[in-house]
């Protein structure tokens, strides 16, 4: 039994007074060696950023550093002449489909998986885990193989399909981090007032879940706008290729036209960027909320 020994009486403890009215070593640092770090480190994140508009926003064989005359005559380029408008296209229709397969796939195998108690459940975890130690690239002999005797082959459906199943192990394992986080009483409340299964899951767990289905769907997204490789592998129409494949186009053996590249790589960036501005919140709870046991 470990018990507390108070002070003597008259007597003051050691350790507080030595430390009750000493400041912490952190708060002596001076500024500047907080904010000279922290400058140094947005000049190296921003100064890329900085020569792809650079290189997007100025005349065709100019060598100026500043943007100046401004043109768009690259954009104009990439957009309609090497058809990144069919490309953009594409992609948000793989991006959105692999979002939506994903996420509520991964919703229902996540909610088994934490809700539910089976004989190999602890092998399937296991093997969700072991799966993402396998690359991109070993799944595509037989994935073509699969879509080549389904006839999916050359079509925007065989890349959600591989996009998914190559997104769902890990998106499996961190929903049913979030669900754990629900305490189960709430939906024990739920059967008590009448409520099946399914619909106190829709009325009391599926709100509570909402920053954890953003922060998935989120990377279920990014991903499926990114990838390169199984848009290269399966799609060989050019109009139903992807921006990371239409960027691919924008270099050759013997040339590479930077301002037509820089421009693609702003089209393929913004979305992004677009996307993350309006959920930055609800992925940073959902962060939080996967961190922390409730």
């Amino acid at each position: 039994m470990i018990t507390e020994i108070a002070p003597a009486p008259g007597r003051v403890a050691a350790g507080p007074a030595r430390t009750g009215g000493r400041r912490r070593a952190w708060d002596e640092v001076p500024r500047w060696q907080i904010y000279l770090p922290l400058s140094v480190y947005l000049l190296f994140t921003l100064v890329p950023f900085y020569w792809i508009l650079l290189f997007a926003l100025r005349p065709a064989g100019s060598t100026s550093l500043v943007p100046w005359p401004v043109t768009l005559e690259h954009f104009a380029k990439v957009w309609t002449d090497r058809g990144f408008g069919t490309y953009f296209v594409n992609s948000v229709y793989v991006s959105l489909a692999t979002l939506v397969l994903t996420t509520g796939v991964a919703l229902a195998g996540g909610y088994a998986l934490a809700r539910f108690d089976f004989r190999v459940k602890r092998g399937f975890m296991l093997a969700l885990l072991c799966s993402q130690f396998v690359p991109g690239a070993l799944l595509l002999v037989p994935l073509f193989q699969i879509f080549a005797r389904l006839s999916m082959i050359n079509s925007l459906g065989s890349v959600i399909v591989a996009e998914t199943v190559f997104q769902l192990p890990l998106s499996m394992i961190l929903i049913s981090g979030f669900i754990r986080n629900v305490p189960y009483s709430l939906e024990e409340a739920a059967w008590v007032d009448g409520c099946g299964r399914l619909t106190a899951f829709r009325i009391v767990v599926l709100p509570l879940l909402r920053p954890g289905l953003v922060a998935v769907g989120s990377f279920a997204f990014v991903h499926a706008w990114n990838h390169f490789l199984f848009a290269l592998m399966f799609l060989s129409d050019p109009g139903k290729q992807t921006i990371p494949v239409g960027l691919n186009t924008l270099m050759s053996a013997d040339s590479v036209d930077l301002g037509a590249l820089a421009a693609g790589g702003i089209v393929a960036a913004v979305p992004v960027v677009v996307v993350f501005a309006f959920i930055q919140k609800w992925l940073i709870t959902g962060f939080s909320a996967g961190a922390v046991k409730g």
